[in-house]
């Protein structure tokens, strides 16, 4: 294998905003003291109308050193049965490289808290193709790797999310509570692990996309054992969606993510900035 395919790999796992969204905190990061997350609430089922996120789709354009190199497609749909279905996909191609990767997680939402029900994962393109499919059973703490036939138990006591589900718990949460400096999020990992991912505030920025210009609120991550930083801006008037998403590794630039077209409840929002 040539170098230049090797530096396409690493873009390929660096690239997708759902894995760089799941990466584990470090060391010191998971000893951050998680008392301020929600405790186990009253159960009271939210419905779309009085739900605070619209159903959305919402598109990203995927750079890597200012060029682009893909799409990313961000979605939230209600279901018939109650359920809510959130997906995440890119297609990603550079060079003689390609990648396509989808995350759909089936949900519940009850008292503006998140519950997982399903998660599944599938990677296709250049090199090993992935698949995983996981379902949670909150009454009895177990999780269920289905492609292996494997059972563990967890602890639903705590609001425990799967790799995707988290990032709308966290758009929920800034919702709720847009003055919190910090978030701390227990995640179940496809291996069964659960992993605390933890991010801080890190300033306000007005930013030009080709969305247009929004005001947004940006938080940051460091894995400090792996010398790398994500940076995420969420934006306030869009009701704290994620717009635009960088990526460092040892100070050298991984990806770029930027908001490029917004459809809420099957129409433009009136806010748009375009």
């Amino acid at each position: 294998m040539t170098p230049r395919i090797v530096l396409t790999k690493k873009l390929a796992k660096l690239i997708t905003l759902s894995c760089c969204f799941s990466v584990a905190t470090s060391t010191v990061a998971q000893q951050v003291n998680i008392e301020n997350l929600e405790k186990k609430p009253v159960v009271t089922t939210v419905s779309k109308a009085n739900n605070p996120i619209k159903p959305f789709t919402a598109t990203y354009s995927v750079l890597h050193k200012s060029k682009k190199v893909g799409k990313g497609t961000r979605k939230l749909t209600y279901q018939e049965d109650g359920t809510v279905e959130y997906s995440y996909e890119t297609d990603i191609s550079w060079l003689i490289f390609s990648d396509t990767r989808k995350e759909t997680s089936i949900v519940t939402l009850k008292n503006n808290t998140v519950i997982p029900q399903k998660y599944e994962y599938i990677r296709e393109g250049t090199g090993r193709d992935k698949h995983y499919v996981w379902e949670f059973d909150v009454q009895n703490n177990t999780a269920t790797d289905l492609k292996n036939d494997r059972t563990v138990e967890v602890d639903f006591s705590q609001p425990l999310q799967d790799t995707l589900s988290y990032h709308l718990q966290h758009r929920l949460k800034m919702i709720a509570h847009p003055e919190q400096r910090q978030f701390v999020y227990p995640v179940i990992k496809t291996s069964g692990k659960v992993k605390n991912y933890v991010y801080q505030y890190d300033g306000e920025e007005e930013l030009m996309l080709p969305y247009g210009l929004i005001k947004t609120i940006r938080l940051k991550r460091e894995i400090i054992e792996k010398k790398r930083i994500t940076y995420a801006w969420f934006a306030p008037e869009l009701n704290y969606l994620l717009v635009k998403l960088y990526q460092v590794k040892a100070g050298a630039e991984q990806f770029e993510a930027q908001l490029t077209n917004l459809v809420i409840d099957g129409e433009p929002p009136t806010s748009s900035p375009k």
